[in-house]
């Protein structure tokens, strides 16, 4: 930790505070034992950290029976899109790699060294056939769900270095290839293994949201970075309504428009939101729940991060860990709490919405969606705790008219009255007990109330004083 997160820490003590919670409370619900694994599947593992340390942890905390499926699964697709993203491979290469990737999971010892050597995930397809020796001992049930995802894959994005995301309708299909066809695979094989509900087999649409929201909050977020890299993802459609160029979006000048532009897009995205919470209620299983619960919070958190943000323009925007880390913490209770967070950040979305944005109605009409999805299943008036009150009332009515409670009540509301009138009683003997040790002490009451009858309430001056003793004083003394 530097000093600049320990300055930012200090300030933002909450935060810090979830890493500790999480670091020091968070059980998972299985473990995994590397000791018990061979060389090549610990290698596999560490390729898995080295890819993504987010989606690594959780997959490590999955169920035994699908822990190493969905592992190879992930590095596997972290293969292919390897490929795809890499801009040094001609197309005539890339084109049969990402056709033909399917069958390379077969090809006992294939490897690829062809990528360029600034491509983040290059090793990867190095020692790609560390892969491939796990994944060939995976049950057979389990290759055939894998094998038919990287071959409609592979073809999807295929078609896709040939042409440009030009209408909404290419983006939510390039979306579909790219994690669409991952929210299919993983939903068979969680129903496969008996661990989610299989009526959500037959529910394709909530699949598709499932990949669709995390794919399309990520080109929201990456702009910057993919613009660098010369790749755009926003569709033409989109952005054309705001500037004549893609490039213009980056232009200081053209600020406002660029907001508007990308309003619309986490309005694209948002979309999604309400049918991703209807897929997790499908899970039965825990492990498997916080697997697809916490990058979905970790969505609908980017994507209220990234509302109207104008530094998604300059750099690659992420939360923080103080916040990843307060997430997560709440996913991986159950889906009320998801809720919880979801509903948190669709009304920052609606609280960062301006009348100025010409999205603003519609965005504010999805903010209002989410919000009645959750209202739906969790409601914020429970009709059954409602019910058990009414129901408590006439009780307690007929407890009330029990003879020995309204005894006892009338009992202490005299013990009161007997109290209030000894306190009174004792006060008036020690007043009168004062009184009359003033008067045997030689005070004029008769002079004091002989002051008062003519009005003068206030302390006499000096001059006053001496008159009033040389008028009373009879001199005995």
């Amino acid at each position: 930790m530097g000093v600049a997160d320990v300055i930012y820490y200090t300030i933002h003590f909450q935060e810090l505070r979830s890493i500790i919670q999480w670091k020091t409370w968070h059980a998972p619900v299985h473990e995994r034992d590397p000791e018990k694994e061979p060389v090549s599947l610990r290698i596999c593992f560490d390729f898995l950290d080295k890819t993504s340390r987010s989606f690594s942890a959780v997959i490590q905390e999955l169920h035994p029976e699908l822990l190493v499926p969905i592992a190879l699964f992930y590095l596997i697709l972290r293969g292919l899109d390897t490929i795809e993203d890499d801009m040094t491979l001609p197309l005539e290469k890339k084109d049969p790699l990402l056709r033909d990737f399917y069958k390379i999971t077969e090809k006992e010892g294939w490897s690829f060294s062809g990528s360029g050597p600034d491509e983040e995930d290059r090793e990867l397809l190095v020692q790609f056939h560390y892969v491939i020796e796990e994944y060939r001992k995976v049950k057979p049930v389990y290759r055939e769900i894998i094998n038919d995802i990287t071959h409609q894959m592979g073809d999807g994005m295929a078609d896709f270095c040939k042409k440009t995301v030009d209408t909404v309708k290419d983006y939510d299909m390039y979306c579909y290839y790219v994690a669409g066809l991952v929210g299919n695979g993983l939903t068979r094989l969680f129903v496969e293994s008996g661990l989610a509900n299989p009526a959500l087999k037959e529910r394709e649409q909530l699949q598709i949201s499932m990949g669709l929201f995390l794919q399309k909050t990520n080109i929201i977020r990456d702009i910057k970075e993919d613009w660098d890299e010369k790749r755009r993802f926003w569709p033409r459609e989109v952005w054309s309504k705001y500037v004549d160029n893609f490039g213009d979006l980056f232009k200081p000048e053209n600020r406002e428009a660029a907001m508007n532009c990308s309003s619309e897009m986490v309005l694209n995205s948002l979309n999604h939101a309400d049918e991703c919470l209807f897929y997790l209620a499908g899970l039965k299983e825990q492990s498997v729940f916080n697997f697809a619960a916490i990058p979905q919070s970790m969505a609908v958190a980017t994507l209220a991060l990234v509302f109207r943000n104008p530094e998604i323009f300059k750099r690659n925007v992420k939360i923080t860990k103080g916040s990843a880390c307060q997430i997560m913490l709440e996913s991986t209770q159950n889906l009320q709490k998801v809720c919880e967070v979801f509903r948190r950040c669709v009304r920052q979305i609606h609280k960062k919405n301006t009348p100025k944005d010409p999205n603003f109605l519609k965005i504010s009409i999805a903010c209002g969606k989410v919000e009645q999805f959750i209202e739906s299943i969790f409601p914020s008036q429970d009709p059954q705790a409602l019910q058990r009150t009414a129901e408590a009332a006439p009780k307690q009515a007929k407890k009330e008219e029990d003879p020995k409670e309204v005894q006892a009540r009338e009992e202490a509301k005299w013990d009161t009255i007997y109290m209030l009138i000894a306190v009174m009683g004792s006060l008036f003997i020690l007043s009168c007990i004062m009184i009359g040790i003033a008067w045997l002490a030689g005070a004029r009451f008769d002079v004091a109330a002989n002051e008062l009858r003519q009005g003068k309430f206030s302390r006499p001056d000096a001059d006053t004083a001496r008159t009033l003793v040389d008028k009373y004083d009879r001199g005995e003394l």
